[in-house]
């Protein structure tokens, strides 16, 4: 994340989450990427844009590192939030910025990630429900099914080892 376009992709995620949800969810997703930069589990190379021919951001990712019960922070992270401009949807944006994102996670040396959402979003980039790995989410978290909480390994039996529980208490804009 290049520092001129740190505004701009907040402005992006703003507008594209007040299009498909509300306002007030656009500023709880904006406020969190702006929590997330401002803690030590942020990852600069890992918040990732991509821009068009005007320079214009259209699309965003951002993985950020992600510990369940204070274990397995330099294995995890978290992809959340990932937006691409309305307008631009369904053209394989976030397909792109996300496949980058498990290359560059793994040259890092992360083993896995971790998502909340529409399963039919994720399932195509190889993500599976977490809880037939023994990761779940805390009652707290408010999952509409327990298909929303996925992971995907980013190495073979990555998460073989791993479990727990997800929950967000250590961000004050998802509570």
């Amino acid at each position: 994340m290049e520092e001129k376009y740190r505004q701009p992709s907040l402005d992006m995620v703003r507008r594209t989450f007040t299009n498909s949800e509300t306002a007030e969810d656009a500023q709880i997703v904006v406020n969190l990427i702006e929590e997330i930069r401002a803690m030590s589990t942020y990852i600069p190379e890992l918040e990732l844009i991509m821009v068009d021919e005007n320079d214009e951001v259209i699309g965003y990712a951002m993985f950020s590192g992600f510990d369940l019960g204070g274990k397995y922070g330099d294995e995890l992270l978290l992809l959340s939030p990932v937006a691409v401009k309305t307008e631009l949807q369904r053209q394989h944006i976030s397909k792109e910025l996300i496949e980058y994102g498990f290359e560059k996670a793994k040259e890092m040396g992360y083993t896995a990630v971790i998502v909340e959402g529409n399963p039919q979003n994720y399932r195509s980039r190889g993500f599976k429900t977490s809880a037939d790995y023994g990761i779940v989410a805390a009652e707290s978290v408010g999952l509409p099914a327990v298909e929303c909480m996925m992971v995907k390994e980013l190495c073979e039996n990555a998460l073989e080892d791993i479990s727990g529980v997800v929950d967000y208490s250590d961000y004050k804009s998802l509570k």
